[in-house]
């Protein structure tokens, strides 16, 4: 009984956080509030502070990396756009013949399956490996 409490709990703060995030973030997009289309302070203080701490009290690991591929998967997940400062800075680098536009990549794993690539890669990643570094499945 406390189980499916719990369960039902958990989903509810999911769907919350979740909807409550996307409504923040269409509000910033179509107002143009931020400069270049950037995230304002005041949407970075209600992530930090408000969802980012509900969400890691309610979700286990598994379910918050569930959550997050979604976000990713439905345009939710932050977009890079850089300022003009970061444009005229250079992060470029070739590694073994491979050209990056910035040295931070996301690893194998995150996107066993991919369901995200879209998304990852408008986060701004120089590179992102999509999915997993063992030959089969794990359970």
């Amino acid at each position: 009984m406390a189980s499916s409490y719990l369960q039902s709990l958990r989903r509810f703060v999911v769907r919350t956080a979740v909807t409550t995030t996307a409504v923040v973030a269409a509000v910033e997009a179509t107002t143009q509030l931020p400069s270049q289309g950037r995230s304002s302070s005041t949407y970075h203080r209600f992530v930090d502070h408000g969802v980012t701490p509900l969400l890691r009290q309610y979700l286990d690991p598994e379910t918050a990396h569930t959550v997050a591929l979604y976000c990713a998967r439905q345009g939710l997940a932050p977009i890079y756009r850089p300022s003009a400062k970061e444009q005229a800075t250079s992060l470029e680098t070739t590694v073994f013949g491979l050209h990056f536009s910035n040295p931070i990549g996301l690893a194998a794993g995150f996107d066993k399956n991919a369901q995200a690539i879209g998304g990852l890669q408008r986060m701004g990643f120089g590179s992102v490996e999509i999915g997993s570094v063992t030959p089969l499945a794990q359970p």
